[in-house]
């Protein structure tokens, strides 16, 4: 008996093994041993007992040579020590090793054949780290299979008795199963490999049908959990993922039911589910095979299975989001990737709602901070000037009590972060003529400012400061007074304002401190002015000033928003 012979013979005992696994790696029960949580000692023995019995049938399938065994039978255990870890190689190796002894198939070599087995089945254990973490892990398991084999060939010299008999068959297998066998292990490895990629291709298509659904839900989910609209996303999911229903809960109740169980699955009714309810309390998914598992207190419910996952929002648990079927046993690897990739994006986009809407609350707050710093300021000086002129000009005072309570009427009355142009003019004229009551004929003012822009809005109080500054700071120290000019047009996209005045002029290094955030507090107009704008509209919105031989310009620009652009662009914000 040749070695060419026992390769043919082995090659077709091989293919028919490899068919069977191929087989065999198509079923899904055998797909989730393999890729299922192989940390449990459940597992462990499952994944044993099945490569263990490939084992024992590549036993079965060797052909006799010389008094021994030419077989397959490191196929089923070195595979499954390289998948599943010592303990699965330890296991397979000792099952399908005790068989081969046991039967006494091949008579000298059954004890040398039988330790050999478990010594391949702790080889592939041993090597199983390295095995997943190469890159080309067909080739490893190649080469460990090779190792292993010849191990074997050792282990027959040592063990078989007599040694020349040994010697002979050693021989005659060692390059079919030393060289060949492994090709089988590759092959199998490969079966494997497919199962592996099968199901991140299908993670991948879960987590992308969880993107394109979280997409279609962005706008609801940006009003939050209680909004009346979030029905619309359970519709979403129902209709995009091929569930039988699904669910939202808050912490207390169903917030929406869409799909099977419509009829008393209602929203806004508290949670009676201890499912549910364990979901909440425990922070885990929760997964329902049955329709006793569920406990739908109406016995006409047709959900039979489900999968429950929390909602998150920081470190606290505020809901579920829950899929159902109408089948029992349906719930798959699928369904809770899809679910679990779902309620991830919904908890990170509850939670980025939820800091939007604090950061808008804080920017309001410091808005009105800013706005109250500069109302008093003005107040101050606006007394000053009326109380001056009740002396001797009585009529003069009531004009400007007047314009006074025009200035605050506007004030009051819009509490809003935005106002017409006009409106602010208005305060503008208002405060100007405060001012040139003061100091009469040393001020002049030129505004310009066309009607077509006139109905922009503005923030409140965005040019007052400005104006302020160029009166008091740049006009006034001149002995001969001079010429404040309001000038508005309007751009590609924005309005572009200048405030200029003929005054003293500014010190390069104020304009150096206001640009880098350097000014001092004292310095409440322009750092106010300058705040808000950035805060607003962002950087590309800040002040411009420019020194002139004669005066100081400031510049800014703001985005040309008429009324109804900026409530729609509120509601669809909100």
């Amino acid at each position: 008996m040749t070695s060419v012979y026992v390769l043919k013979n082995l090659l077709s005992n091989m293919s028919l093994l490899l068919l069977i696994a191929y087989f065999l790696s198509k079923t899904e029960n055998f797909k989730n041993l393999v890729t299922g949580q192989k940390d449990t000692l459940a597992n462990k023995l499952k994944m044993a007992i099945v490569f263990g019995m490939i084992g024992i049938l590549a036993t079965y399938t060797g052909v006799s040579v010389k008094g021994a065994l030419a077989n397959s039978r490191i196929i089923g255990v070195l595979v499954g020590g390289l998948f599943g870890g010592p303990v699965v190689g330890l296991v397979a190796g000792c099952i399908a090793g005790f068989h081969r002894w046991a039967i006494n198939i091949g008579g000298f070599t059954a004890v040398a054949c039988g330790v050999a087995t478990v010594v391949e089945g702790m080889v592939g254990g041993i090597v199983s780290q390295r095995f997943k973490k190469a890159q080309n892990n067909w080739a490893y398991a190649y080469f460990a299979g090779m190792f292993a084999e010849i191990l074997q060939m050792g282990i027959i010299l040592v063990l078989a008795k007599p040694t020349t008999e040994a010697w002979e068959l050693v021989k005659i297998l060692w390059v079919p199963m030393v060289v060949f066998n492994p090709v089988g292990i590759s092959l199998f490895v490969g079966f494997i490999n497919g199962i592996y990629k099968e199901k991140e291709e299908e993670a991948a298509l879960q987590m992308k049908l969880a993107l394109d659904i979280a997409d279609r839900c962005l706008g609801y989910l940006r009003k939050g959990l209680a909004n009346p609209e979030i029905d619309e996303v359970v519709k979403i999911i129902l209709d995009m993922s091929g569930a039988s229903a699904v669910a939202i809960t808050d912490r207390k109740q169903i917030l929406a039911h869409a799909g099977t169980g419509e009829d008393h699955h209602h929203a806004q009714t508290p949670i009676l589910t201890d499912l549910t309810k364990r979901a909440i309390r425990t922070g885990t998914m929760v997964v329902a095979n049955t329709k006793a598992e569920i406990g739908c207190l109406d016995s006409e419910c047709r959900l039979k299975s489900a999968v429950l996952v929390p909602l998150w929002r920081r470190e606290e648990v505020i809901g579920v989001l829950k899929m159902y079927l109408d089948r029992e046993h349906a719930i798959s690897d699928v369904h809770i990737t899809l679910a679990q990739g779902l309620a991830r994006l919904f908890s990170t986009q509850l939670e980025l709602a939820e800091i939007e809407y604090h950061k808008k609350l804080r920017q309001k707050a410091e808005l009105k901070a800013l706005q109250s710093q500069i109302n008093p300021h003005f107040l101050f000086n606006a007394l000053n000037t009326i109380i001056a002129a009740c002396r001797d000009k009585p009529q003069r005072a009531r004009e400007l009590l007047l314009s006074l309570s025009t200035y605050f009427r506007n004030t009051l009355a819009h509490t809003d972060s935005f106002i017409r142009l006009d409106e602010e003019l208005k305060m503008i004229e208002a405060y100007l003529d405060l001012e040139k009551a003061r100091f009469e004929e040393k001020l002049k003012v030129i505004i310009e400012v066309p009607d077509e822009v006139r109905s922009f809005l503005v923030p409140p109080f965005i040019l007052q400061p400005l104006v302020e500054n160029a009166v008091k700071h740049g006009v006034l120290p001149m002995e001969d007074g001079g010429v404040v000019s309001i000038i508005a047009r309007k751009g590609e996209g924005d309005i572009q304002i200048c405030i200029e005045d003929s005054g003293v002029g500014i010190r390069a290094e104020t304009i150096r401190r206001l640009n880098t955030d350097q000014m001092p507090e004292q310095c409440v107009g322009l750092i106010n002015v300058q705040k808000r704008l950035k805060k607003l509209y962002g950087e590309g919105y800040g002040l411009r000033i420019r020194q002139k031989n004669h005066g100081t310009l400031v510049m800014l620009k703001i985005p040309d928003w008429v009324e109804g652009d900026f409530l729609n662009a509120e509601a669809v914000d909100r």
